[in-house]
């Protein structure tokens, strides 16, 4: 009888450790069973260089799993960082600065880097620039995904004249002071306490962290965040028959804002493991450290990341209907999307990647979103295009063109308010640092991605409240 030991089989480049036993052993199995150890060689070399065609029969099924996991490919022992950026697309680049495109060439560096995209509102963020799109290999980044996760964009359109804003003014402003919350800390109380099914979601018992952020998420939810988040009112310009609505000016909801310190609290746990994990990344990438998506950690934060999408999604579901209400109100069609968070996509030539859009909203083929401009300027509903290139992205706004820092040296009071008069806007709170004359001009941003996304309407906003201004404190 023919014998196949371990060493014919190293003679036959099998390599050393655990894999040898099983071969042998089947090897043995095939002898028994009358086959000639030349065949029996030819069928392990079969086993080995297709392994996933073996799965399914019970006596290669073991040798064939061992094949597949000697053969995954090894994580990268180093954090060293490519010797130079992979090539990414921008759009609007005149609109860009410099410091945000050097970001985007810092982050194209990264060893498990995919591909990326700079949407034309880019400016300098932490690790990856705000309008940054970047596609990983089995990683996610909490810094990539950014702070305020989830933060996302909802629009109500109502089968009402926007005229009704003028003619009951007094009352619209009331249902934005009354029935929303904003700032840090903010939360509701008593019989204002919102109740949604996301508090009753499994998810929050499925980690420490997210249990005791279980009391957080009761205390806020339907509240907003400082800054640029807002809900406002304004006039809605739809531009083709869509929502069973004909083309027309109509009344409209428009809320920004995201997972509030459930979401701040999970991206500063994580991201600060993520930089622990990654000690000897090079200082100009350390906010882009990552989690393996094999991993527990990685895992932990997917769950948590997405759970606190669904929550930011409660939020703004919560502030529409209590405000709509006010004024006596029913929502006749809806616009959502998050534009700070990750995605399982497939590239056109099917590898799966981790799409994370800090700043940069979801534009695939038919896909619906809102590119907000300022307190005083107007937001788009658009339709993606689906564009590979942009990884299927657009701009998340108009983008800051000067820092908040920049804006309250150089802007004041009464420009910004006289800005706001010309337009026939009102507002209710909100610092100077959020001036329009910060941000960039809106209809140039969308100008710039005109071949990413088509314009369905257009948003005008008429009452806008936000956060209150601490100057006025």
């Amino acid at each position: 009888m023919d014998v196949i030991t371990g060493k014919i089989l190293k003679l036959n480049n099998w390599p050393d450790g655990k894999i040898i036993g099983i071969a042998k052993n089947i090897a043995e199995e095939l002898v028994n069973r009358g086959m000639e150890r030349d065949a029996v060689l030819a069928q392990l070399d079969q086993i080995r260089e297709s392994p996933g065609n073996f799965l399914a029969d019970s006596l290669f099924a073991n040798l064939a799993r061992e094949c597949i996991r000697i053969n995954q490919p090894k994580e990268k022992s180093s954090d060293e960082l490519l010797d130079a950026p992979i090539p990414f697309p921008i759009w609007g680049r005149d609109h860009i600065d410099d410091e945000a495109v050097k970001q985007m060439e810092n982050a194209m560096r990264l060893p498990v880097t995919v591909s990326g995209a700079l949407m034309p509102d880019a400016h300098v963020g932490y690790g990856l620039p705000i309008g940054g799109v970047l596609a990983t290999d089995n990683v996610v980044i909490p810094y990539a995904v950014g702070v305020d996760i989830a933060c996302r964009m909802r629009l109500s359109l109502y089968e009402v004249s926007p005229y009704l804003l003028g003619q009951k003014k007094g009352m619209f402003e009331n249902a934005l002071i009354n029935e929303t919350a904003f700032g840090m800390g903010s939360k509701w109380t008593g019989s204002k306490k919102a109740q949604h099914e996301v508090l009753d979601d499994d998810s929050w018992y499925a980690t420490k962290q997210l249990k005791l952020l279980k009391d957080t998420a009761m205390n806020q939810l339907g509240t907003s965040g400082t800054g640029n988040h807002f809900v406002e009112w304004g006039s809605f310009r739809l531009h083709e028959p869509m929502f069973g609505l004909e083309p027309g000016e109509y009344l409209a909801l428009l809320s920004h804002s995201g997972s509030r310190g459930v979401g701040a609290r999970i991206a500063d746990r994580f991201s600060k493991l993520a930089m622990e994990k990654h000690p000897e990344l090079d200082k100009s990438v350390q906010h882009l450290a990552w989690l393996s998506l094999d991993s527990e950690d990685g895992q932990e934060y997917w769950l948590s990341m997405e759970l606190a999408g669904r929550f930011a999604s409660a939020n703004h579901t919560i502030i529409h209907k209590r405000v709509a209400a006010a004024v006596g109100l029913k929502e006749v069609a809806v616009v959502e999307n998050h534009h700070n968070f990750c995605w399982r996509e497939k590239l056109p030539n099917g590898r799966e990647v981790y799409v994370h859009r800090k700043g940069a909203t979801p534009a695939g083929a038919g896909v619906l979103g809102i590119i907000p401009g300022s307190m005083g300027d107007a937001g788009y509903l658009v339709r993606g295009k689906g564009v590979s290139e942009s990884i299927e992205s657009a701009s998340h706004g108009a983008g800051r063109l000067m820092s908040r820092r920049a804006a309250l040296n150089s802007i004041s009071r009464s420009a910004r308010d006289e800005y706001l008069k010309e337009r026939g806007v009102t507002l209710l709170g909100g610092g100077i640092d959020e001036s329009p004359q910060a941000y960039k001009p809106i209809d140039e941003v969308i100008a710039a991605q005109h071949d990413l996304v088509d314009v369905l309407g257009k948003f005008s906003p008429r009452i806008v409240k936000m956060a209150d201004d601490p100057g006025d404190h």
